[in-house]
């Protein structure tokens, strides 16, 4: 069996917590997207590898990444997220208690021109109910449609139900449903790559290879996962 190299005190990339030898940050392309998308990240979710709301903070152009302090309800980095937000600008939050989230006609690009906020929350799903309780007041609160059934492909942790998604895995969706469709994809793979890095690093190569042999990163960026096996 591999043996993780993920050990205390080993050095460590300080944008995605992997060490170097894992590291993916500059593999692929930034993601281009209308959205403003910020990410509420617990203060325990901070320092873990496995964290795809950090993915998402460094992969996505513009994203705006706040921390959570439990208690104090402090927001370090750019500060309370309601703060954050342009006169004239919409804020959604993304959580299951939330309204239905509205489709690709209510898009960032035909709304008065003006750019919409989204603000994802990570952490695990109790902490995601802390934190959108700190929220009140702020944004309106909306939910993934029902429709999508596809199962998570965060093989990381394990999750609450087949179709509750992660952090990034969620904003993908969120991609969809606004007619994003290149930010969706360029996501998936920046996320796709993430775990079979993680699982590798973890010494899980048995399970990162079924992970990776039915992902789009084969067809759409093997130089990536070549470069991670070069090194």
């Amino acid at each position: 069996m591999g043996r993780s190299v993920v050990l205390a005190g080993a050095a460590r990339c300080l944008r995605c917590s992997l060490p170097p030898r894992w590291c993916t940050c500059d593999a692929l392309p930034p993601i281009v997207t209308q959205l403003i998308v910020h990410v509420l990240i617990h203060r325990h979710e901070q320092q873990k590898p496995s964290s795809t709301g950090k993915l998402v903070a460094r992969a996505v152009v513009g994203s705006r990444s706040h921390v959570y302090q439990r208690g104090t309800r402090f927001f370090a980095a750019s500060g309370w997220p309601g703060d954050a937000v342009e006169r004239g600008e919409d804020l959604w939050i993304l959580h299951p208690a939330g309204d239905p989230l509205p489709g690709a006609q209510s898009s960032p690009h035909s709304k008065f021109g003006s750019r919409q906020n989204i603000l994802l929350l990570d952490g695990t799903w109790r902490q995601a109910g802390e934190m959108l309780r700190s929220l009140d007041g702020v944004g309106q609160c909306v939910r993934l449609a029902d429709a999508d059934d596809a199962p998570s492909r965060y093989w990381l942790r394990d999750q609450p139900g087949p179709r509750q998604l992660s952090t990034a895995e969620a904003l993908m969706v969120v991609f969809r449903a606004v007619g994003e469709h290149e930010a969706e994809r360029h996501l998936q793979l920046h996320f796709e790559l993430h775990v079979y890095a993680t699982l590798l690093a973890r010494g899980k190569r048995e399970m990162a290879e079924r992970y990776l042999g039915c992902s789009p990163l084969l067809n759409e960026a093997p130089a990536a996962v070549d470069d991670l096996h070069a090194r």
